[in-house]
């Protein structure tokens, strides 16, 4: 009886690990998409990015592991397994110096060598490992689990693996003492609690071979789920601690975003995957199979649960868990992102009343115009266009404004009545001040009606009127406010680069005088650069919230995409090198920019007239589109200067 009950807990403890190898497999194969996605251009991500990727396969192959799997199948998975412990040390040697490097110590060349160097042996093990020296034959009735065996180079490579581990450690350590801020010195030791957790998950697969993993499997497979439960929690605290290196937002959304990634992620998908498994095993032993209808029902029931839960409740943690002392301030924010009134909305309202008033009036043809820089603009019309096209607006706007009256009174204007769109009276204005005119609106008379209007019909045409005139007022509120957020952006935005700097090197960025450059400018100016004849990535390109840029579109008589495109031009002949155009190496950059973007030739067409292929071309448009990234950035920091 004793025996019975010690097989079934050590077959549950099997099944419980075997499920929360899959969820830790899945939890880093996302945290590391996330890690490509997001801040893969920090060398800190980079690193961890490696990390993961070990973690991913040395879990992954464990995962798919079961009785199904043939045994030539077992033994390749154990031998692919290994891929990811051999390279594991080196990877968190890179990261380690990695962090040193953003904490403010620099490598002097050293470390640096040193990474490389255990690249290179990493690859050594992994050569030993192609040829069967590092591990031994396939035991397929090992205990505690099949595994191969033992040899000399393994001993070697525990070794290796604990040593580096050991200097690395000692290399977070120097790292965390030179944090200056409370933040960064608690993220950090989220990074260092983090950082054990590949270590921790290889522990199992070091020890087969041993005496005691075998004598003892109950002990082992229980401290094998234990550390499973462990490893799974670490990894998301490591992953949460990188999450704010290299990039700018603020910590909010940083933790919200990753927050999301994992519950849609890892969570769904293992919480999914486990229920899929206890379904599978109930179904062995109560219908003597394993697959049944319940396994998909299962799946699908948990994915669409999860989704819709994770949907109707963001909302709440965000607001609980994220905003903090600011609730007030963000909550107001996002009640005014979800009830801005953009252009469409605007259109599709305006569009909505002059459909009633083309029902109610019976008319041929209505329009809303708008004033814009004191001039009429027509911003939606409904029904016969050709009526409005033969009319001058300015007309109707010069005989609306000789008028010194705000009561409901409409005018006739050639086959139209004008009826002006004014501001509400506000509390604060005298009795005699008429409110500011917003536009007008037309409708057509209709030819079989008299011009003179009802008096019912009256009513309803001026209260259409007056919805038409809110609209209009409530955007051009919303106008105010964006121009107020344009001027505010860069202020903004040089103020986030400058705290996501000094999270862990406070004493080299604050006193530089330098903006940190954003990650993603040199993307804004490719984008650029490749709509540089127009295009919405140059008309809706971020670098049109620099200064210069405004700047130089006051020059351009407020031509914003103009203004970009001289930026740019002034930004590419920086790099062009005095005297006659050459196709000669101190050229290429330039030639480059010029021929691929200002002239628009083809990726070919340019590599075969400069003697190159596409991939070196792809090479050093990179570097030439940083160059004009660095001397847009020195422009913007000459501008902020002086400003």
């Amino acid at each position: 009886m004793f025996n019975g009950w010690t097989d079934s807990l050590l077959v549950g403890l099997q099944t419980i690990n075997q499920i929360l190898t899959a969820g830790i497999s899945i939890t880093a194969f996302s945290l590391f998409l996330y890690a490509l996605s997001f801040n893969l251009r920090d060398r800190v991500a980079r690193s961890f990015a490696i990390i993961l990727l070990c973690v991913v396969v040395v879990f992954t192959t464990e995962a798919l592991q079961n009785k199904d799997v043939p045994t030539w199948g077992i033994n390749l998975l154990l031998r692919l397994q290994w891929i990811g412990i051999v390279f594991l040390p080196a990877a968190y040697l890179h990261l380690s110096d990695a962090l040193l490097v953003t904490a403010g110590r620099p490598s002097r060349g050293r470390r640096r060598w040193t990474v490389r160097l255990l690249y290179l042996v990493s690859a050594g093990f992994l050569l030993l490992l192609s040829t069967g020296q590092l591990v031994g034959t396939f035991i397929p009735d090992g205990q505690p689990a099949p595994h191969l065996e033992r040899t000399f180079w393994t001993e070697i490579f525990t070794i290796y693996y604990i040593s580096v581990m050991v200097v690395a450690g000692i290399n977070f350590a120097r790292a965390y003492s030179r944090m200056l801020t409370r933040s960064g010195r608690r993220r950090m030791l989220y990074l260092m609690a983090g950082a054990t957790a590949p270590a921790l998950g290889s522990y199992p697969y070091l020890l087969y071979g041993y005496s005691l993993a075998a004598n003892y499997p109950l002990i082992f497979w229980g401290v094998a789920t234990g550390i499973n439960l462990l490893v799974g929690g670490l990894v998301i605290t490591m992953a949460y601690a990188v999450a704010f290196f290299g990039v700018s937002w603020p910590d909010r959304l940083v933790k919200s975003r990753l927050f999301k990634w994992i519950m849609r992620g890892p969570v769904t998908a293992s919480v999914a995957l486990g229920l899929m498994t206890i379904v599978r095993r109930s179904g062995g032993l109560f219908f003597q199979t394993e697959y049944s209808v319940f396994v998909p029902l299962v799946v699908v029931l948990t994915v669409l649960l999860f989704e819709h839960l994770i949907t109707l409740l963001a909302p709440l943690w965000e607001r609980w868990l994220f905003f903090g002392g600011d609730r007030a301030e963000l909550q107001l924010l996002q009640n005014i992102e979800e009830r801005l009134l953009t252009r469409s909305d605007l259109l599709q309202f305006l569009e909505t009343v002059l459909a009633a008033v083309r029902d109610h009036m019976q008319s041929p043809s209505t329009f809303v115009a708008a004033l814009e820089s004191g001039n009429p603009s027509l911003i939606v019309m409904a029904g016969n266009r050709s009526l409005i096209d033969q009319q001058d607006l300015s007309e109707a706007l010069h005989k609306v404004e000789t008028t010194n009256d705000d009561e409901h009174k409409e005018f006739i204007w050639g086959d139209y009545w004008i009826l002006p769109l004014r501001q509400r009276r506000q509390s604060d204005m005298d009795q005699d001040e008429i409110p500011p005119l917003l536009g007008f609106m037309g409708v057509a008379i209709n030819s079989d009606n008299s011009t003179e209007i009802i008096e019912e019909q009256r009513k309803a045409l001026w209260l259409l009127a007056e919805r038409a005139a809110f609209a209009l007022e409530n955007r051009q509120l919303q106008q105010r406010v964006f121009r107020s957020l344009e001027d505010l952006q860069p202020k903004m935005d040089m103020l986030q680069r400058l705290r996501a700097a000094s999270r862990y090197d406070s004493r080299a960025n604050l006193l530089s005088d330098d903006l940190p450059p954003d990650p993603d400018f040199a993307n804004w100016v490719k984008d650029a650069l490749s709509h540089y004849w127009g295009g919405p990535k140059l008309t809706n390109n971020p670098l049109i919230g620099l200064r210069i840029v405004r700047n130089l579109a006051r020059a351009q008589e407020g031509n914003t995409p103009n203004a970009l495109r001289a930026l740019l031009r002034k930004a590419v002949n920086q790099a062009k090198p005095e005297g006659d155009r050459r196709f000669t190496t101190e050229w290429i950059l330039y030639n480059i920019l010029e021929m691929k973007f200002i002239e628009g030739r083809k990726v070919r067409e340019v590599a075969t007239r400069l003697a190159m292929s596409e991939a070196d071309l792809y090479r050093k448009q990179r570097v030439a589109i940083e160059g004009v990234a660095r001397a847009i950035e020195e422009m913007e920091n000459e501008t902020q200067k002086v400003g």
